[in-house]
């Protein structure tokens, strides 16, 4: 592959924003083939208009995309408000696949190489995390990059065709050159406990003791004292199981019970399971965010011609400080590279479901 191209609009006509794209791409090669596109709810509803005209205007029939109540550019957030980003490539047919559901994936291939699927997922789907879990395995040696939509009404994702209700997205073969990476927004506080007794949702004891007298001593005294605080900020992280970089997923805590000390959590939770508290800071975020970022352009060796990026609702100018910063620092690093993505509801790496973090794929 040896071009991406961006294109970006803010116009609140989704026509002249379709018009407005086209126009900043300009005449496409011949030897284009794969588009990207996102686009935030005030534009939702027309997704079907929007990919239709998309696709007339550049002759291309296979896009990937899905919505997002913010989306992003290079060194750009656009957050609640109407706009359309759009990244072409030329990568050759033959090194990718779309797939519109996990049941119409290609064959495995028989090599050590790993294809990595960028995929898009409707978080109104209970059954995604065993999807998930499950489809790296059905790829063959796969990894999957990508975010669940976010949107107030209109959960659509884009594989060809509009689907909405499942996993899809786009797969490449092993030939095409990429790195990964992972950012989290949180850092853990105290020593990983292991979940002694729990029901359903909610933890009961950590270690053998109420899990709130636990969650006290590793918070600290001065929050220990002020619960109400404790939301937005403190949270439950669960390592993720073979993991050699220390990975961790993360789940907001949904309520304590003051007088059993169980702590709710959500997600659905098993006994002996590992479970750590973390705290949301934006120094930690911003220092993590640039340590990926380098060890990837390091990676890269200065090669980078295009990427996506798949950071979490909670992030952007919330955990950052101001819009555009999150952006901003990655293209700080990598350049002003062509890079399109979307704030999600949750951001998959691998074969899990993160919450807080940033996912970012660097194609080279």
């Amino acid at each position: 592959m040896e071009r991406f191209l961006l294109a970006q609009s803010e116009n609140s006509d989704w026509t002249d924003a379709v018009d407005e794209c086209f126009s900043q791409l300009g005449s496409l090669p011949d030897e284009t083939t794969l588009g990207f596109i996102y686009v935030t709810d005030t534009h939702a509803q027309h997704l079907g208009d929007i990919l239709r005209k998309i696709k007339a205007l550049t002759g291309l029939d296979d896009w990937v995309g899905t919505v997002g109540i913010a989306i992003c550019a290079t060194r750009k957030e656009f957050i609640e408000q109407p706009a359309i980003v759009i990244l072409v490539t030329d990568i050759p047919e033959n090194e990718y696949t779309l797939f519109d559901s996990p049941k119409h994936l290609p064959p495995k291939l028989k090599n050590d190489g790993v294809r990595v699927a960028v995929v898009h997922g409707d978080p109104r789907n209970g059954d995604l995390p065993n999807i998930i879990e499950k489809l790296p395995d059905d790829i063959g040696n796969g990894y999957l990059i990508g975010g669940l939509t976010s949107s107030d009404n209109y959960h659509y994702q884009i594989a060809g065709e509009i689907n909405e209700g499942l996993l899809s997205g786009v797969l490449f073969n092993d030939s095409v050159a990429l790195v990964t990476g992972i950012t989290q927004g949180c850092s853990p506080i105290g020593k990983t406990h292991t979940i002694t007794e729990c029901d359903n949702n909610v933890v009961v004891h950590l270690d053998n003791r109420p899990a709130l007298d636990v969650m006290k001593e590793d918070i600290g005294e001065v929050l220990a004292r002020d619960l109400d605080r404790v939301g937005g900020y403190i949270f439950a992280g669960f390592p993720v199981s073979g993991s050699d970089t220390g990975d961790y997923t993360v789940r907001n805590l949904m309520g304590i019970d003051t007088h059993s000390g169980a702590i709710a959590i959500g997600e659905y939770i098993q006994a002996d399971r590992a479970m750590i508290f973390c705290k949301r800071d934006g120094s930690t975020a911003v220092n993590d965010l640039q340590k990926m970022v380098t060890k990837l352009n390091t990676r890269a060796k200065s090669s980078i011609k295009g990427g996506l990026y798949f950071s979490c609702l909670g992030r952007g100018q919330h955990m950052f400080g101001e819009q555009h910063k999150e952006l901003e620092l990655i293209a700080d690093i990598i350049g002003d590279v062509p890079l399109v993505g979307f704030y999600a509801n949750g951001e998959i790496a691998g074969n899990q479901l993160y919450g807080y973090t940033g996912v970012l794929l660097l194609f080279l």
